[in-house]
Parts: structure tokens; C-alpha cells; sequence
């Protein structure tokens, strides 16, 4: 359910606010739009795979900072119709560029284009490239160069139809590696998609967490992180702001101290297995990577030996296997041990699984309350719940 950004006018505004779009994954959509709502975000409007929304400086940096469902952030400087590559080119010309970059600094474009009257992305890109150098040439006699990888400034240009939108990446890297990542196992799940399963299923830290084929422990860490009111941007080291002309230390410093400041102690259980010891033993490299060597309990088990290690029902979040993911000689049979666990053990636990494996699914045997879905990957999943109570379900509840 959408929160109402209300609230946002007891924030104060810390300058001038401008328009940012935050980019997500399918089905985190309203996830990611009450976290800008509680990041201080204005005008705050649900997009495919994105949020657009209004702040000022201070905002866009808590955004990067704390939000744990976005991708990147992107900070929109023009926006123009252009029916040709000279029409766009003529229009990039016009922005002033040295408010952004100077001649000692690199940059590169990132060109996305929908039905557009330009079909090339790399040759859109190029175009941008041009005009910004050509500005450069002709204003200062000299120009910044183009570097692909790591750029201190990068530009993105979104092209719809016939109508251009033109941005500044304020993220760097994708914001959904969060830099406490050591070791990741063959088919890992991101960082991103694994906080916004746990925060779909509303699970904050009030009861114990339990993943049960945790295998590189990204589940683990950002329930983790999230029950203690960590920042998602707690250990990462750069962002692409920072490069800016414009880059604001102070704030910067004054939206990551209000953030840390409300971090707090893990109260509840957070415990993870796995049937395979070599890949526990590599998995503690990430927990204790992220500080959790003392609050998250890993045991080797296969899931139909586990049994609670708690004496109050709880919350399950795992990645089993599917067939593209891992083979597994009965995967049918498996995911029917799963069922016949979760109903002979954890009565009283809401289990939720992520597969895309639907066939396979139908055999956990389970009547489930929620069906959403999302994405692995490139893999269209479902992430269903399980309520697991005495007696069974009468009525399958209607996909979200």
C-alpha cells in the first residue's frame, strides 16, 4: 500500500529542488516509492520500473544513501522533443556543460531509446558525445575526454518517441552493490532483490528471520541490516555525486550522520542455513564483511533436517533451486519436501519462496496468500507466501 507523502513538509528543504527519477526492478515499483516518500521525496509518482520524484540536494543524496530498493538515481537536467540525430545533437549543444564537468574531467553516455526515431543506441550515444565535446572545443580550446569505465561524470540520455530526457547518473555504480559483497556463489541473488523480498513481506526485525538455503547469505545480510536500521549505503565507498562540480560535502556528511544515527541493535534471531559446509565457510566471509559475524547464526543442514532453533514462530525467506538455476536430479520431488517441511515443522511461521520454476511450484503442495511477481535476473519469477497454520486454506489469494 502507497504511504502518503505528507510528511514531507515537516523536512526541511536544504536548497533548490529539481526533478530525479530513481530506477528499480520490476514489481519493487511501490516498494521504492514509499522509501523516497520517507526520504523526503516530493511529487512522488510511480513509473514502469521507476520512480519520479522532486528534492532538493539533500534528498537526492539520502535517496542513494538509504534506499534499498533503488538502482540508481538520476538527476534530470533537460528535457526536449528531437525528431533526428542533428536535432538532438543541436539540443545537447545548447545545455551550458562546464556547469557540470571541466575539461580535466571524463565522462561517458548511456543512451536508452523506446520507439524513438534514432534506432541506434551506441550512434545516439555517440551524438551526445560530440555535442558535448564540440561545446568544450569551442568555448575553452580543449575538451574532457571519454572514459567508459568509472567515468567521474556519466549522462544518460532516455529517449521515448520523440521526446528526450536528459540526466546525470548521481549513483556511480549500481546501488545495489553495497560494497560488503566478498565472495557470491554461482547463481546469487542481488543485493537489491533481496531486500525488497524481505520488505514486501513486511518483515522488520519484531521476529526471528530464518533462510534455510542461504547460500552466499545476501538474504541474510540485508535482513540484517534492515532490522538494525542500516543504511544500504553503509559500506560503500563512492558514489558517482561525488565527482559533481557542484558536490556538497557538508550535506553529504549531515544526511549520513542523520541516517547512521538511527541505527539500533538487532533484538531478534537471524538465522541462516545450508546443506553444503565449503560454501557456509565462504559465505562468512560476506557476514563478517558486512559486521555481522555476532548477530547471524549459520548451521550446515539440508532443509528437510532443519527444525526451528527458536521457540517463536517466525519469518522464512529463501532461494530454493529451480530447474535453471541448479539441477537438481527431482526437482518436483524437492520442492515437495519443501511443502511437507514447512507443514510438519513450522506451524505458525510465514514462509515465503522465489522460483521460477511454476511447474515445479505447484508441488510444495501449499495453498499460498500472496503471488508477486519479479525478477532473478533475466528470469521471471514468482515470490509466493505460505501462511503455515493449523488446518488448511480454503481460498488461493489472486496474484498482486
Amino acid at each position: 500500500m502507497l504511504k502518503h507523502n505528507s510528511a514531507n513538509k515537516f523536512r526541511k528543504r536544504s536548497g533548490k529542488s529539481f526533478s530525479m527519477i530513481a530506477k528499480t526492478m520490476v514489481g519493487l515499483e511501490e516498494t521504492l516509492f514509499n522509501e523516497i516518500v520517507a526520504a523526503g521525496g516530493e511529487k512522488v509518482r510511480l513509473l514502469n520500473r521507476a520512480i519520479s520524484f522532486n528534492g532538493d540536494t539533500a534528498c537526492m543524496y539520502r535517496v542513494n544513501y538509504t534506499c534499498r530498493t533503488a538502482l540508481r538515481v538520476l538527476k534530470i537536467i533537460a528535457e526536449f522533443s528531437v525528431n533526428n540525430e542533428d536535432e538532438l545533437y543541436n539540443e545537447i549543444f545548447k545545455v551550458n556543460w562546464s556547469d557540470y564537468l571541466n575539461v580535466e574531467q571524463t565522462f561517458a553516455v548511456d543512451a536508452i531509446l523506446s520507439k524513438a526515431p534514432i534506432t541506434n543506441s551506441h550512434y545516439a550515444a555517440q551524438k551526445v558525445k560530440d555535442a558535448v565535446v564540440d561545446q568544450f572545443r569551442k568555448k575553452e580550446g580543449n575538451r574532457p575526454s571519454v572514459r567508459i569505465s568509472n567515468p567521474d561524470v556519466l549522462i544518460n540520455l532516455h529517449l521515448t518517441g520523440n521526446w528526450c530526457t536528459l540526466s546525470l547518473d548521481s549513483s556511480g555504480e549500481s546501488l545495489h552493490k553495497r560494497g560488503y559483497r566478498k565472495w557470491q556463489g554461482d547463481t546469487p541473488i542481488s543485493e537489491l532483490l533481496a531486500a525488497g523480498m524481505i520488505m514486501i513481506a513486511g518483515w522488520n526485525g519484531q521476529n526471528p528471520f530464518y533462510d534455510p538455503m542461504c547460500g552466499s547469505g545476501t538474504l541474510l545480510i540485508e535482513a540484517a541490516m534492515i532490522a538494525a536500521k542500516i543504511p544500504s549505503g553503509y559500506h560503500r565507498k563512492s558514489y558517482g555525486f561525488m565527482n559533481w562540480l557542484d558536490f556538497d560535502n557538508d550535506t553529504w556528511t549531515k544526511v549520513k550522520d542523520e541516517a547512521n544515527g538511527k541505527i539500533v541493535e538487532i533484538k531478534q534471531h537471524i538465522i541462516g542455513s545450508d546443506v553444503n559446509q565449503k560454501t557456509l565457510s565462504l559465505m562468512k566471509q560476506n557476514v563478517a564483511a558486512a559486521g555481522f559475524d555476532d548477530v547471524i547464526l549459520l548451521k550446515q543442514a539440508a532443509f528437510e533436517d532443519s527444525s526451528p532453533l527458536v521457540n517463536q514462530s517466525g519469518t522464512i525467506i529463501t532461494n530454493p533451486p529451480y530447474g535453471e538455476r541448479l539441477q537438481k536430479r527431482d526437482i518436483k520431488s524437492f520442492y515437495k519436501t519443501i511443502g511437507d517441511v514447512l507443514k510438519q515443522k513450522y506451524a505458525g511461521w510465514d514462509a515465503w519462496l522465489i522460483t521460477s520454476d511454476y511447474e515445479a511450484l505447484k508441488s510444495v503442495g501449499l495453498r499460498t496468500s500472496r503471488k508477486i511477481k519479479l525478477f532473478n535476473g533475466p528470469l521471471e519469477c514468482r515470490f509466493v507466501k505460505y501462511e503455515m497454520y493449523q488446518g488448511s486454506r480454503k481460498k488461493v489469494i489472486p496474484e498482486d
